[in-house]
């Protein structure tokens, strides 16, 4: 598993555990996991992460022979409904681009940043771990290492060109150590820019282009792909863009994209 996964499990199962203080995890019943996780008072969504947490540890639990069976495999997982994540208009997507101080220290790296999460559509840990040898800027591509270390091409649009080649100038001149030296994104230190600045990024500039959203890096590959969808875009082609390994995950994105013609429809039917 990924870094990321391992340290959500591991929180997890920490966590579970300092809820059952002194409890062996071969007296851990159904009924306490059921019970557990009808009190965190999470979304059922998350919930069904954290029993998955669980399953997994009681798992190795029994394979280490300290339990002969796992409770969680008979607690049934939350039915999460219908989720529709939030999205970000194209003129939203623009204000929020235009809000970048091209000129302050480091506007040309946020602008970049900005630049590939919505016009590749890349996760956060994907951009963070972004290296220069995944650049093919005259060619308009980028190589990313998405989940399960599974490589895939996604094209550059020229805006992202542009503000990755005035970044990469910038760059030049940062003072990294040989180990970060291929990170794309660099901090004042000359560190991989990490998942909770790029947070923060996000939503500095939305809140200074007038964005009332809750929004995170995740919202502009959100955006990245309603909006191809919406633009007549294939589904397997934006599925491959967005490295889902089943094309059920991608197909969200119709739904997104019904929503918003259905409230147009809507919103001016003359029997609204």
């Amino acid at each position: 598993m990924s870094p990321n996964t391992v340290a959500s499990y591991a929180h997890d199962v920490s966590v579970f555990l300092d809820a059952f203080p002194g409890v062996a995890p071969a007296d851990i019943g159904a009924d306490d996991v059921a019970s557990y996780l009808a009190g965190l008072g999470l979304s059922k969504r998350s919930q069904a992460r954290v029993l998955s947490s669980l399953r997994s540890f009681f798992d190795w639990c029994v394979a280490e022979g300290d339990s002969a069976s796992n409770p969680a495999e008979k607690v049934d997982s939350p039915k999460p409904g219908h989720y529709l994540p939030t999205v970000l208009s194209v003129e939203e997507v623009t204000a929020i681009m235009d809000s970048v101080d091209l000129g302050a220290r480091f506007g040309r790296r946020d602008r970049a940043i900005l630049e590939v999460l919505y016009g590749c559509g890349l996760r956060v840990s994907e951009a963070v771990n972004l290296k220069l040898r995944d650049l093919y800027l005259g060619e308009g591509f980028l190589r990313v290492i998405g989940k399960g270390n599974k490589q895939r091409v996604v094209p550059m649009g020229e805006m992202a060109v542009s503000a990755v080649e005035a970044y990469l100038e910038d760059r030049a001149v940062v003072a990294a150590s040989p180990a970060d030296e291929e990170y794309v994104f660099l901090n004042r230190d000359g560190k991989p820019l990490s998942r909770v600045s790029m947070f923060s990024l996000v939503k500095k500039q939305a809140m200074l282009a007038g964005v009332q959203k809750e929004i995170s890096p995740h919202t502009f590959r959100h955006s990245f792909a309603t909006h191809l969808v919406e633009g007549g875009a294939d589904l397997r082609v934006v599925q491959e863009m967005l490295g889902h390994s089943s094309i059920l995950t991608t197909e969200i994105y119709t739904h997104l994209d019904r929503s918003t013609w259905q409230a147009d429809v809507l919103e001016h039917h003359p029997e609204r």
